[in-house]
């Protein structure tokens, strides 16, 4: 029942910033913790940060600690990664997902979205 929608993705230089968000549908966002995976090209799916469903709580995988941040925004349904100092191995296609847990959140989601492209030129 659930449907996640992502926006934002596109090509940015290495060292700028990117903003991708994803519109959720569905009521009481704050039930569920939402977050972000990437994919690239023949890698295997990638764990990129979540949040709690009060936004009070987040998670960073290490590749990304201190450059990305995750915020969200259960009054409009929405949940937004900022990519600082982006590097060529953050391009990937980027995934909204919910429901995951918080304390593992790399084991996956129930729900997903359809992914927006990240490009990132040298």
């Amino acid at each position: 029942q659930v449907q996640l929608v992502e926006s934002g993705g596109g090509l940015v230089q290495a060292g700028g910033s990117l903003r991708v968000s994803c519109a959720a549908s569905g009521r009481a966002l704050s039930r569920y913790n939402m977050g972000w995976f990437r994919q690239a090209p023949g890698k295997e799916r990638e764990f990129v940060a979540v949040i709690s469903g009060s936004g009070v709580s987040t998670v960073y995988a290490e590749s990304v600690k201190g450059r990305f941040t995750i915020s969200r925004d259960n009054a409009k349904n929405t949940m937004s990664l900022q990519m600082n100092s982006l590097k060529p191995d953050d391009a990937a296609v980027y995934y909204c997902a919910a429901g995951m847990s918080i304390q593992s959140p790399q084991t996956g989601a129930p729900f997903w979205g359809q992914g927006t492209q990240v490009t990132v030129s040298a």
